[in-house]
């Protein structure tokens, strides 16, 4: 597919035909560039939260604190590295490997800029495209699941697992919102390649409403509101990210699925969760933002899509999408896990099912019908939208009836505004052993058997008995003990 092809603009043609030193300067400058933002988001991130929060934030290593992070991350590296009596040893090590890779390989297939010369080689700012490359950042990204999962797993305790199976299945109910997204951008674009959907979002489109015609805009973001809004909050629970970031909700799990880990290990989980942030932020930068091209107005300048300019308008885009990430962590408190999954599956989900029917039946009628924009906008686009907004009023009436009831009585006097508590505790019922405490039949609280006895932990070795039946004090040298003596305290 060419279309819209330009001088500079990259086809799937152009693509294969690098010589082996062009793609080793390609592949390094990704991963330069990926751990340079990096570095950059997380420096960000504390700067813009302090500026909320009327704080300074960092300012002591490199000017104005901008070399925080680099000190963070060689801060890490030197840390002692700890593992777990209980873990499992290869899949421990081998699980934040495999949430960091994936996170790197999905930004190959992302566009950068147009064609240009590298020491008099022309090529694409661009490492590889596919006519499927959405399906390979979609395809890398759910590979970081199971890092992220077999770390919970691997680590031997109970809270990184819980924090493992949250993050299973928060990152899969969000990819599905999100996949479904984009379906109607590959409508709109007639393909799946990042460069030509880039190419797709070049020129405006030329629109006819009763006769008159006029050039419309050509970013998905406009044509495409709902997915794009779809997509935008997608993401944000798809990287584990404030106010979703219930696989590490300090307050429930300690620290998640990453709370055994310590050094280089947890530096490579906290370097994924960036650079999944960049990579979800530059594939909406080209699917729904007109990717490397620059902006109305400084398009109107002719230069400002040729050579390497469109590298800064690209990152531009980027820097202002990890500034929505960093915004809602500072504005908006952690939803509840029920809340927070009922929303992805009975909100997210069924609104793009329906967005993507709306959209593949305004464009087969315009294409089957012979009609213009504006009778498609008006004979299919505002039913339809009559149609869902009718639904979604109608849902939100059903599910909150009894509250609307209970509240209209309240204000007549007829019954309090607030429902009595439900019954929670177990069924009256004779106590098993006599306690000297009020039954349960009496109005007690039930306690647990006091006869419990808990196994003991693996972790923990026997501690040896002297000859007087004195414990046994450890020298805090590895197979060496001191019997203590009496009068000892």
């Amino acid at each position: 597919m060419n279309v819209l092809a330009t001088v500079n603009q990259p086809t799937l043609e152009d693509f294969g035909h690098d010589v082996w030193w062009i793609v080793l300067i390609k592949i390094v400058g990704i991963f330069a560039v990926l751990v340079f933002m990096t570095l950059f988001a997380i420096v960000f991130e504390r700067k813009v939260v302090a500026r909320m929060q009327q704080r300074i934030g960092p300012n002591r290593v490199g000017w104005r604190g901008y070399l925080q992070s680099l000190a963070d991350g060689l801060k890490l590296a030197f840390k002692e590295d700890i593992m777990p009596a209980l873990a499992d040893k290869p899949v421990y090590f081998l699980a934040p490997v495999i949430a960091t890779i994936p996170a790197f390989l999905a930004f190959s297939v992302i566009p950068l800029g147009p064609e240009v010369s590298i020491f008099g080689h022309h090529t694409p700012l661009q490492l590889t495209d596919a006519p499927i490359g959405v399906l390979i950042v979609l395809a890398c990204s759910a590979m970081g699941v199971y890092g992220i999962v077999l770390a919970g797993w691997a680590s031997g305790s109970t809270y990184p697992l819980l924090g493992g199976l949250r993050s299973a299945a928060q990152m899969v109910s969000y990819e599905i919102a999100m996949g479904l997204s984009i379906v109607a951008v590959f409508l709109y674009a007639g393909s799946m390649s990042t460069s030509e959907i880039v190419a797709g979002q070049a020129h405006g489109n030329q629109l006819t409403f009763f006769g008159w015609e006029f050039t419309g805009p050509s970013w998905n973001a406009i044509l495409l509101p709902v997915s794009f809004v779809i997509y935008a909050i997608a993401v944000v629970g798809e990287t584990n990210r404030a106010p979703f970031d219930l696989p590490e909700a300090e307050s429930e799990l300690v620290g998640g699925f990453h709370t055994e880990y310590s050094s280089l290990k947890f530096a490579l989980f906290f370097l994924a969760e960036y650079v999944n942030m960049v990579t979800v932020s530059a594939l909406a930068a080209t699917l729904f933002l007109g990717g490397w091209r620059a902006p109305w107005p400084i398009s109107i300048w002719n230069g400002a899509n040729t050579g390497w300019w469109p590298l800064l308008w690209f990152f531009l885009k980027v820097v202002v999408a990890l500034f929505v990430f960093i915004w809602l962590r500072g504005t908006l408190p952690r939803l509840r896990y029920d809340q927070f999954m009922r929303f992805g599956w009975k909100v997210l989900v069924p609104t793009a099912l329906v967005w993507i029917l709306v959209v593949a039946t305004m464009r087969t009628v315009s294409r089957e019908a012979d009609l213009s924009t504006g009778e498609v906008a008006l004979y299919v686009g505002v039913p339809a939208a009559l149609i869902v907004l009718a639904g979604l009023l109608i849902a939100s009436r059903s599910a909150n009836r009894d509250t609307r009831l209970m509240a209209e009585e309240a204000a007549a006097g007829g019954v309090h505004a607030i429902d009595p508590e439900p019954e929670v505790l177990p069924a009256a019922g004779p106590r098993r052993r006599s306690t000297g405490m009020p039954s349960r039949a009496e109005g007690g609280f039930p306690i647990p058997p006091m006869d419990l006895k808990v196994p003991p932990s693996p972790r923990l070795r026997r501690q040896p008995v002297g000859t007087d039946g004195a414990p046994v004090v450890s020298t805090g040298r590895r197979g060496t003990t001191t019997v203590q003596e009496d009068g000892d305290v």
